[in-house]
């Protein structure tokens, strides 16, 4: 269905591992505005290259996807377009209607880029009305340089802050990865400057490499360690939390999301 509709999931084009447990369960995140990213991410394994022109009626075409899989909870996440002078935004607004249209009733989460800082953009986003809307922080902000080059950590967290503030309903999330080389103090500091950000949702999980252009793997993180990360996130007032080696920003996001929403969207 996905090559019929020339659709592309991030589980495909990122190399998720888990993609053969969502794909059984009929469910995937869509990858919308090209597979190629203007960024040159040094853990991910989206292909940098300048993209093509968008395409005006991908809309309709997930929408289609969405309403033929029967999907309630319908995961967006897009490359990040620097080329775009939005950022590639009001197409993602156009998904979201699409969607509301298409499968009335479904829960929409979108997994943004940082749209260069544009807080114009997030606006324009937030302001469609996502059910969820996730940027993530990715890893501690000591490793920016090396790991997200072309990002700040500040403009990240600046980001949730800004949705919080103005769709103050809205719940906000984010991720991170590990492995890379933090220490659990700064993942802790990370974890309260999420919180601090009004972030009402976190993933964490363990960074694998995609290929042998990518970083290494710093260290394979225990469970027990993921587990006690957990157990901060809810300390601090994280609603939904989802912390296991294999876990990825969309992964059992609906349920995730389900979890938020049981336990009551937390406030900063």
């Amino acid at each position: 269905m996905l090559d019929e509709l020339r659709l592309s999931t991030v589980c495909r084009s990122a190399k998720c591992p888990n993609r053969g447990e969502c794909y059984a369960a009929g469910t995937a995140t869509f990858l919308v505005m090209g597979e190629s990213c203007t960024r040159g991410c040094r853990f991910c394994a989206v292909t940098t290259e300048q993209p093509g022109p968008l395409d005006a009626d991908e809309p309709r075409r997930v929408a289609e996807a969405a309403r033929r899989m029967g999907l309630r909870h319908v995961v967006i996440t897009t490359v990040t377009r620097d080329d775009l002078p939005d950022g590639g935004a009001s197409h993602l607004v156009d998904v979201i209607r699409e969607l509301r249209a298409s499968v009335p009733g479904s829960r929409v989460e979108v997994l943004t880029s940082d749209f260069g800082g544009d807080l114009r953009a997030v606006d324009t986003v937030a302001s469609a009305g996502p059910d969820v809307f996730n940027h993530n922080v990715e890893t501690v902000p000591r490793l920016y340089p090396l790991v997200r080059p072309g990002a700040r950590y500040e403009r990240s967290l600046g980001i949730l802050a800004r949705v919080r503030a103005t769709v103050p309903q809205m719940p906000t999330k984010s991720g991170l990865m590990l492995g890379l080389g933090e220490t659990a103090a700064e993942v802790a500091q990370v974890l309260a400057d999420l919180r601090g950000a009004g972030v009402d949702i976190v993933t964490i999980g363990q960074y694998l490499r995609p290929s042998a252009r990518h970083l290494p793997v710093s260290r394979f993180v225990e469970p027990s360690e993921f587990d006690a990360y957990a157990d901060i996130a809810r300390g601090l007032g994280f609603s939904g939390v989802a912390s296991a080696p294999l876990v990825r920003s969309s992964y059992h996001a609906g349920e995730v999301a389900a979890e938020a929403a049981a336990r009551g969207t937390a406030r900063a």
